[in-house]
């Protein structure tokens, strides 16, 4: 098989929830144990750090991942989904895995793959502790791929839990109240193992306690004790951070949303000093070592690990940024982050999937842009027609068209230096123009 072939199998011939839906989503740790049986449990043979939430997961894994690089530890990365390629998913200190050893995993384990009826994501979270065993890594950093609970890399037994948020998404899966979804989502807190947990409400908040307590977990609420004191934007971009234990430092990162996911992850840092994974730095003498690694990671953080997709600025004259923003509790802040941008004129490239609060994300975009309306190419996308009545409900003028890259391209060329065009609305479509765009 050549890498093509491999990934057009996995995307193509395994059952997947990104492609599918409803109809690709598998149920249950049962394969996952399988496969970890047959490759004689390799997720024992590392640390592991494991992030849940409905959103901010993946920046705060990224941001983590980049912090132990910057302290010496050799850090795997698993993420999902993936933008530009299906190696991207799986890295060690911001290197992908090779296209090589995808296809050799997916050739010698095929046969057992389709005895046991495995998904997608359970083969390709096999392959990532598979990957990270045979490459001696120290610690992992684990971001869940749907829910908690049932989801396949639910097999490992962290130094430390995450849970970013709770909002509404994936509801026919995980349930249509924040109880329920929060229900999933602390079925990875494990006995013993302290579980920080990035924002709650008056739903949640009780219910993570119960879980903690039950398991006997400590349980962090970071809202409560808030290590962020104070932030403010830097002018090439992102924030600069003044805490109450780590001092003063800058990070790249630019959505709104990225000082709440500052906030969950610091904690975290706090938790793995307890442990002594990292040297304790709450002591003043320390702070400018800390202060130092700090900055090196979190003003790195994309060559270091390789994020892409969060509020990424891809060129200027005109500025073009794109983000993965895909949910409700994502466009609170993203909605919020357009209007406030001043440029002769905003351009908005968008699309969504079906599945989504699609009026409820739409009635956060701002009126005074002009809208090129797209389909990203999944079974789950709005058909683009749909998109723009609903932009039309809701004084959204624009046009549609066939696909993203046509839509980018169009707003690209009506573009003059001083615009501003933002291409988003689901990962798809950010997926899509970055692989126009890079």
């Amino acid at each position: 098989m050549t890498y093509e072939e491999t990934t057009q199998y996995l995307f193509k011939q395994t059952a997947n929830y990104e492609q599918q839906g409803q109809t690709g989503y598998k149920e249950g740790l049962e394969n996952s144990l399988a496969l970890d049986e047959r490759y004689n449990h390799p997720h024992h043979q590392f640390k592991s750090i494991h992030v849940a939430g409905t959103n901010g997961k993946g920046s705060c894994s990224h941001m983590l991942a980049a912090i132990l690089q910057r302290c010496g530890y050799k850090v795997g990365l698993y993420t999902s989904p993936h933008l530009v390629d299906y190696c991207e998913r799986i890295r060690i200190n911001g290197k992908p895995i090779s296209q090589d050893y995808v296809v050799n995993f997916v050739e010698e384990g095929k046969s057992f793959f389709e005895e046991q009826g495995a998904s997608f994501f359970e083969i390709t979270t096999a392959m990532a502790f598979k990957y990270f065993a045979e490459n001696s890594i120290d610690i992992a950093v684990v971001e869940v791929g749907l829910g908690g609970r049932l989801d396949s890399t639910n097999i490992i037994t962290p130094i430390v839990s995450i849970i970013t948020n709770i909002s509404l998404d994936h509801t026919e899966l995980l349930g249509s109240t924040l109880e329920q979804i929060a229900m999933e989502k602390g079925g990875i807190i494990k006995r013993g193992v302290p579980v920080i947990i990035g924002e709650t409400t008056p739903e949640t908040h009780d219910l993570f306690k119960a879980l903690a307590d039950e398991a006997e977990a400590p349980i962090i609420f970071a809202e409560e004790h808030a290590e962020v004191a104070s932030y403010e934007p830097r002018n090439e971009g992102g924030f600069r951070y003044t805490t109450k234990h780590l001092g003063v430092f800058d990070c790249e990162l630019s959505g709104y949303y990225q000082p709440k996911n500052m906030n969950t992850m610091l904690p975290v840092l706090h938790e793995l000093m307890k442990q002594g994974y990292l040297v304790a730095c709450e002591k003043p003498a320390f702070l400018a070592i800390v202060n130092k690694e700090m900055n090196d990671a979190l003003t790195n953080i994309h060559k270091l690990t390789g994020l892409a997709g969060r509020w990424q600025t891809v060129r200027h004259n005109p500025t073009v940024v794109c983000d993965t923003g895909h949910n409700i509790g994502g466009w609170e802040y993203l909605g919020n982050q357009l209007s406030e941008i001043v440029c002769n004129q905003k351009r908005i490239v968008f699309g969504i999937l079906e599945d989504k609060d699609v009026f409820g994300i739409m009635s956060k975009l701002p009126t005074d842009a002009i809208y090129y309306f797209c389909r990203p190419d999944t079974e789950r996308a709005l058909p683009v027609q749909s998109v723009q009545v609903v932009g039309q409900q809701l004084g959204l003028i624009g046009n549609a068209y066939s696909s993203v890259t046509e839509a980018y391209e169009t707003a690209l060329k009506e573009s003059g230096q001083d615009d501003f065009i933002f291409v988003g609305g689901s990962n798809y479509v950010v997926a899509e123009f970055l692989k126009t765009a890079l």
